[in-house]
């Protein structure tokens, strides 16, 4: 992992310390990475309630409640369903903050024929702003799509604290 995600990760645990908030993540095409990544940060145990790892389009109705109907209509590549990522998971936790993230990192097209590089991020705050948006990174490769999500989801939590 670089040192920027790492410090960036640091930074978000200090901040969310300080404030007396937790977070939750909802992960697809990161696979609990941005977990991991909060994990390994000073103070996380404070502040890091988990992650939900939904990497189906089932498991994210099952797991999160992402509407069937949804995934149907639009994928599950869509700033829709990044949104609900959020709130479900702030609906069946505890936590004050929320990221999800979805998306295809590659090497392929996925199912729905999103490309390699589209991804969603999701940042929910309970009882407040949800912030929604897409990233169109290319294919840059997976762990390079996968780090810039990481890095983008740390950056909008950041901007609900």
């Amino acid at each position: 992992m670089n040192k920027s995600l790492q410090s960036a990760a640091e930074d978000l645990v200090k901040r969310a310390a300080h404030e007396k908030l937790t977070i939750i993540t909802a992960e697809s095409c990161t696979t609990g990475m941005l977990a991991t990544l909060l994990s390994e940060a000073r103070g996380a145990a404070k502040i890091l309630h988990g992650g939900f790892v939904t990497y189906t389009k089932e498991h994210k109705h099952v797991a999160l409640g992402v509407p069937e109907e949804l995934l149907r209509a639009k994928s599950a590549v869509c700033e829709e369903v990044a949104c609900a990522m959020a709130q479900g998971a702030l609906a069946r936790s505890t936590a004050d903050l929320a990221a999800a993230i979805t998306g295809v990192a590659g090497p392929e097209p996925d199912e729905d024929g999103n490309p390699v590089g589209r991804v969603y991020i999701a940042a929910a705050r309970r009882g407040g702003k949800v912030d929604c948006f897409r990233k169109d990174y290319g294919a840059i490769g997976r762990d390079a799509v996968r780090e810039a999500a990481m890095a983008d989801a740390i950056a909008a939590l950041k901007r609900l604290i």
